[in-house]
């Protein structure tokens, strides 16, 4: 098994329930919310997000055939959990980073490094007030 791939199934398999609940204190780390496409489990991913404007882009560190990033393909797009507050998220796209101006210098030399080219843009939903608010149980039953 190559070493990326081990690396993310002990991610899934243990680091991501001992760090995922701390990593949304940080306001460069998040916590995916998501449903699975065959299982329609709920799951939470943390996950390394930074700002493009209004959107959100989530760094793809194990490309875009993960499974937490093909659920919220599939689905649409899912709920971001930042600094305490969730987000609702719709319209996913994967786009390749082509040394583009919009990621911060600093992240672009971590993912750089860290061989990350993948990355998935999200638009934050627009507020509707007759709908319950992203983190609430009638928000995540929509």
């Amino acid at each position: 098994m190559p070493v990326r791939r081990r690396l993310a199934v002990f991610n899934r398999q243990v680091a991501n329930h001992f760090f995922g609940p701390v990593m949304t204190r940080f306001s460069a780390f998040g916590v995916v919310h998501h449903r699975g496409r065959k299982s329609g489990r709920d799951y939470q991913t943390p996950v390394k997000v930074f700002r493009r404007g209004d959107d959100y882009v989530v760094s793809l560190p194990y490309g875009a055939a993960c499974d937490w990033a093909r659920n919220v393909l599939a689905a649409g797009g899912c709920e971001l959990e930042i600094r305490g507050t969730c987000v609702r998220l719709f319209q996913p796209q994967v786009y390749a980073d082509r040394g583009e101006a919009d990621i911060p210098t600093l992240i672009r030399f971590i993912l750089k490094r860290l061989r990350v080219t993948e990355f998935l843009a999200l638009k934050p939903a627009p507020v509707n007030e007759h709908s319950a608010p992203p983190g609430s149980a009638e928000g995540r039953a929509a």
